[in-house]
């Protein structure tokens, strides 16, 4: 992690709201480090008082993580808001099928969280902030159209231990810091738990993979073993399309998504 991190960041929140006439940010808060990581650089870009944190709250949210986020906006003086998103799972559930499934309504639960999100940054003239990291984007650890709908992403150029060390250097609570990692989908979900592996391999498998490092090479350097580090890149591969815009056809000189440059 580079020494000027967190100034590098908040510069580009502060360019990405002046650019965009927008009066501040909206960012979903769980409670865990991600989320706090965001806000509080938020907060250090464009002040406490353009920051809106939104707690989402459904029936399988962990017990604790509300009077995190709250003890955690109290401090820094931010504001929060809970708004609970279980009545609106419950009304898909009843016209999707099989939408207790698990996984099907943890999709559902993200997507419902992002339509809240994005109302109030459209009623206040405000942006969405993202909360994802790197070692998620790039193994496409989230629900499209869900978590990953966001205006701007200004972690998701770190990796989970990386956000982690970012996370003590701006006084994150330590309590926050140190919870397991969890999208609080479904009762007991975890992100290690979910991926099969831990951030730590993760993000060691990721970082050689970056650098174009055989993936027979990867396992030795990382000591990660080679199922896994196989496992990391067929996830890559296979999750593409989620970290892109829609592909179109190439019909035009310049076609948005392939070599119209913005």
């Amino acid at each position: 992690m580079r020494e000027l991190t967190a100034e590098i960041i908040e510069e580009f929140i502060r360019q990405k709201v002046e650019e965009s006439r927008s009066d501040g940010v909206v960012i979903g808060l769980s409670g865990g480090i991600d989320s706090a990581t965001t806000s509080k650089l938020c907060e250090e870009a464009i002040g406490a008082e353009k920051v809106l944190n939104l707690f989402l709250p459904s029936r399988s949210t962990p017990k604790g993580d509300l009077a995190d986020a709250r003890g955690f906006c109290e401090r820094e003086g931010m504001e929060l808001r809970v708004v609970d998103v279980e009545p609106s799972i419950k009304a898909f559930e009843s016209m999707l099928p099989e939408a207790r499934r698990a996984e099907l309504r943890g999709n559902v639960a993200a997507r419902c969280r992002m339509i809240v999100l994005f109302h109030h940054a459209k009623m206040m003239n405000r942006l969405v902030m993202g909360t994802s990291n790197k070692s998620e984007l790039l193994v496409g650890y989230f629900t499209k159209f869900g978590d990953g709908g966001a205006d701007f992403c200004p972690i998701g150029d770190l990796y989970k231990t990386e956000v982690r060390l970012l996370a003590k250097k701006l006084g994150i609570p330590k309590k926050i810091i140190e919870k397991v990692p969890s999208a609080g989908l479904w009762p007991g979900q975890t992100d290690e738990g979910e991926l099969g592996i831990s951030y730590d391999e993760l993000d060691a498998v990721l970082a050689a993979m970056e650098l174009n490092i055989p993936l027979e090479e990867v396992s030795k350097r990382g000591g990660v073993a080679m199922d896994k580090v196989t496992k990391v890149w067929e996830m890559h591969r296979a999750t593409v399309h989620k970290r892109k815009t829609p592909l179109i056809p190439k019909l035009g000189v310049r076609t948005i998504g392939l070599d119209w440059r913005e």
